[in-house]
């Protein structure tokens, strides 16, 4: 159910009441009055959050990448990468939102929102091969590393279905089928792609900051951090609603089945976060991500309403929670202020 068409005249003037997220049949193209204010006021925000990369100096990173002693094999690899991953992954991320989940979301204040999200995408992309470029990495090795290197292939062949759904033009909405399927692919790209599979990859990065070490980078990484964390935000708030108009979605069997893939999220994730620091580093190691994995899935099924998969679970990480708290205090990593906005307030809750 996806129509695209000018609502004529003799339809009337549009209602609040008469917007859905989904399976509207309202103009999608009247923008008020305003149904979802949050879905608004998350665009108002991140408006006011605008970044770009070419904004963050590299030169520090650049003369500690070509130091020989600069950095270990292990900082390197892990750095490489993680690249590697989010080289595509924010492409992966795009494409679904443009070509897939705005057709189908059919709220124009929603819409809104994820036109923004979609040029963050493009920004956080941008990012990386600014990153890969100031390194003089070879870029053949990275942008290809979702071919090559297996615990990054597999964890995007995992995602690709739920994305190809959304994506496939003869998909419509409009059945208790479909719209679970939409619901499901929603729940996937923003719970588990960005709401668990970006995490070890941010954590690593970040914690390199705290050392004083790629500095340039991690500035980046807490950027693209923060905008994700709205992106994961919005996308609970999208999925809550859905579920609140469409109760009959949520049964027993759909619950279950998005608890399997959460944990198959973890393992997945897990098994990237091995293969990219075989031998621990930083003071880190693949034992500790497993705790943090599990407990970043308890936290996204509480946000959907789903029980905690690993009872117990705890943060060893609790500098991450700083760094994404943080507001109007001064960045990190010393270099510069992460208050970028050129108006309003950012809330990360």
């Amino acid at each position: 159910m996806n129509d695209y068409t000018i609502a004529s005249s003799s339809t009337g003037r549009i209602r609040v009441e008469d917007k859905r997220i989904i399976n509207c049949n309202a103009d999608v193209n009247q923008l008020v009055p305003f149904k979802y204010k949050w879905a608004w006021e998350k665009y108002i925000s991140a408006c006011a959050n605008h970044w770009m990369p070419q904004e963050v100096n590299m030169s520090a990173d650049i003369a500690l990448w070509k130091n020989p002693n600069g950095l270990t094999d292990d900082e390197r690899l892990m750095v490489k990468r993680n690249l590697g991953f989010f080289t595509t992954a924010d492409s992966l991320a795009a494409n679904n939102i443009v070509l897939g989940t705005y057709r189908h979301i059919t709220n124009p204040e929603c819409r809104q929102y994820l036109l923004r999200q979609a040029f963050e995408e493009a920004i956080h992309t941008h990012a990386y091969q600014y990153i890969v470029e100031s390194l003089g990495l070879d870029e053949g090795e990275i942008f290809n590393m979702y071919h090559e290197v297996s615990s990054i292939r597999e964890k995007d062949e995992f995602l690709l279905p739920f994305i190809d759904t959304l994506t496939n033009p003869d998909f419509k909405t409009g059945t208790p089928e479909t719209d679970r399927q939409l619901l499901r692919s929603l729940i996937v790209f923003a719970c588990i792609m960005e709401g668990l599979f970006f995490y070890v990859g941010f954590v690593q990065i970040l914690a390199l900051g705290r050392q004083n070490k790629m500095t340039g980078a991690a500035e980046q990484y807490q950027y693209i951090m923060r905008d994700e964390s709205m992106h994961l935000n919005f996308g609970v708030d999208v999925i809550n609603q859905i579920k609140l108009e469409n109760p009959h979605l949520w049964t027993l069997e759909f619950r279950a089945e998005i608890c399997s893939l959460m944990q198959k999220g973890v393992e997945l994730e897990y098994r990237y976060a091995e293969d990219t620091m075989p031998r621990g580093v930083l003071g880190m190691n693949a034992s500790m991500f497993k705790e943090y994995l599990r407990f970043i899935a308890n936290r996204r099924c509480q946000q959907i309403g789903l029980d905690v998969l690993y009872p117990g679970a705890s943060n060893p990480f609790p500098w991450m929670a700083e760094i994404i708290d943080l507001k109007k205090e001064k960045n990190f990593f010393e270099t510069r202020v992460t208050e970028y906005q050129t108006g309003g307030a950012l809330s990360w809750d």
